[in-house]
């Protein structure tokens, strides 16, 4: 790429840039106006805006054109794809830069992870950032495969696509002041700190900002946001696969009168079924213009804002020295795309010089599970036991104290009441712990799942321990990823094998095969309001309320407890 200043005869015109698109109609993000003009692109780069002539020239016939879209705050192992075939799906949708924390990956491997993703996403289409994770694990109560601690990450302070610090989950720590986590702090206080603060309020919630957290993306309620941004919080407006907030926060911000400065579009985790049915950050947009917002203040929160914010000055606008990343419109109010341009190529000439190298093989053998005796998944029946009651659309939980029916005092599930397991799976120690679950639907079967947040051990419900087990054996053979199964038969796997997360097979549909099982999963009883796969890999994550399943034990989020204990 040339330099600034051997660019300066091209915004001239001097010299003839290689590329100009005329006849847009810009949405200028610094005026929130549209307005007439063409575009002068140069190795990649707006290199003017006005009424240009070029080598080439693509008449656009008065179609809108827009910055590239941004995702906020993004786990690209959640799409169960590499970095390269990530990148190919959502660069369509008209996103061309994510912000990418990879701390799935990383509790799984530790640096090694972290080094993977850094080399596998060198080269892919879009624009790719990330945070370094913060909280590896995520408490000293978590077995997960690794530790990710301030020293190696200062190795990575300085990388050119490192932006700071990701979603820093533990809350307690930062108001007890835990040493290991205020190292981490104070080494990427120069970056942006991302948050995770679910249900935090109040004081605590203040003294979360105070230690230098700047954004959140676990507003479920508007609420929530409108708390955050008071105290001076970027709020993360996140519609994921299962935890879709944007028409709370949305709908509440448009009621209230509420400016959209502090707000940017995230998906966090979000299938790539989800991706091809309804869109990327490309849906955001719609759904937001849909429910009132102006179409050019929902770019602005998909673009600009998380920009500005990240300290990205090349990106986020159609403006001299930015990146020719561009998407072009047939309109605004339903943001139907026509064309994407990256570096000022059209998306589907775009090439992807990202290595097609296969992980090692520690990443690909991560699944250390023994025989599991069948006498250690029994749970007595009792008058009253905590269980997780799951809410559609969200993440969260409710807890309940509900009795466990049973026969000779050992619960047999029934109802709605399935048998949930999670079983340590990085180690080999085979230590597990049962849980009980309600609204998940399933009948005559189980699903289970290496991707449990955040320490990915295996966790699997079902409501007879014959397919509890099946599917646990499932998962060991196959090295991760999903398993159905029924009359103690496995119906359908999808392999996971890079640390039981993701695949870097190409060849694997991966969309196919996770529509196939979640249709399974439907035929089995589970409702269509639960995504079966999500909702199950989040029932680990022991800092979102109220009730969690770890291989430790049930874990009360909002007590900071453990009510049972693991085995």
């Amino acid at each position: 790429m040339r330099s600034k200043k051997e660019l300066i005869p091209y915004t001239l015109q001097t010299e003839l840039p290689e590329l100009v698109l005329k006849n847009a109609q810009v949405v200028d993000v610094f005026t929130k106006r549209i307005r007439p003009a063409d575009i002068a692109i140069q190795d990649g780069v707006v290199v003017g805006v006005g009424t240009l002539q070029g080598k080439k020239e693509v008449d656009l016939l008065g179609r809108y054109v827009c910055p590239g879209l941004i995702d906020a705050h993004v786990h690209i192992e959640s799409s169960m794809t590499s970095p390269r075939l990530f990148a190919q799906r959502i660069l369509a949708c008209g996103t061309t830069t994510i912000f990418a924390d990879p701390h799935e990956i990383v509790n799984v491997a530790g640096e090694r992870g972290m080094n993977y993703m850094l080399r596998a996403s060198e080269g892919v289409p879009v624009n790719v950032y990330f945070m370094l994770p913060s909280c590896v694990p995520i408490n000293s109560e978590e077995h997960n495969g690794a530790t990710y601690d301030a020293a190696q990450m200062r190795r990575l302070c300085g990388h050119p696509r490192v932006l700071g610090l990701g979603e820093v989950m533990d809350y307690s720590g930062v108001l007890g002041g835990n040493e290991g986590l205020y190292e981490k702090l104070d080494l990427m206080r120069d970056g942006v700190i991302d948050g995770h603060a679910p249900a935090v309020k109040g004081k605590e919630l203040q003294a979360y900002r105070l230690a230098g957290i700047q954004t959140d993306h676990e507003c479920a309620t508007y609420e929530e946001a409108l708390e955050r941004v008071q105290d001076g919080f970027l709020v993360q407006v996140r519609e994921g696969s299962a935890a879709r907030n944007l028409e709370a926060i949305v709908s509440g911000a448009l009621k209230d009168g509420l400016p959209f400065d502090r707000f940017v579009f995230c998906t966090d985790d979000l299938h790539l079924n989800d991706v091809q049915r309804q869109g990327h950050i490309d849906h955001n947009i719609r759904k937001s213009v849909a429910l009132g917002l102006d179409p050019i203040t929902a770019i602005c929160c998909a673009t600009i804002q998380p920009a500005q914010f990240y300290g990205l000055s090349d990106l986020g606008a159609v403006a001299p020295g930015c990146r020719a990343d561009l998407v072009v419109l047939d309109n605004l109010e339903e943001f139907r795309i026509a064309g994407v341009y990256k570096d000022g190529i059209l998306a589907e000439e775009v090439p992807c010089t990202a290595p097609a190298f296969s992980a090692e093989a520690e990443l690909t053998h991560s699944v250390h599970v023994p025989n599991i005796d069948p006498q250690r998944l029994m749970l007595k029946a009792q008058d009253k036991f905590p269980v997780m009651t799951l809410i559609p659309g969200e993440i969260i939980t409710k807890k309940e104290w509900l009795p466990l029916p049973g026969t000779n005092g050992v619960f047999e599930p029934q109802g709605e009441l399935l048998k949930a397991v999670v079983v340590q799976r990085h180690s080999g120690s085979g230590q597990l712990a049962v849980g009980v679950v309600k609204g998940f639907g399933l009948k005559n079967g189980a699903v289970a799942s290496t991707i449990a947040h955040d320490s990915h051990n295996l966790i699997v419900i079902g409501d007879n321990d014959e397919d509890i087990l099946c599917a646990i054996n499932a998962l060991r053979e196959c090295q991760g990823g999903y398993a159905v199964c029924s009359g103690g038969k496995v119906l359908q796997t999808l392999p996971l094998t890079v640390a039981g997360l993701f695949t870097e097979d190409e060849s694997l549909d991966v969309i196919s095969a996770q529509r196939n099982m979640a249709e399974l999963c439907r035929q089995m009883g589970v409702p269509s309001d639960l995504d079966p796969f999500q909702n199950l890999s989040f029932l680990s994550l022991c800092v979102i309320p109220e009730l969690r399943l770890t291989d430790s034990g049930l874990f009360d989020v909002t007590e900071n407890r453990f009510l049972t204990q693991g085995s």
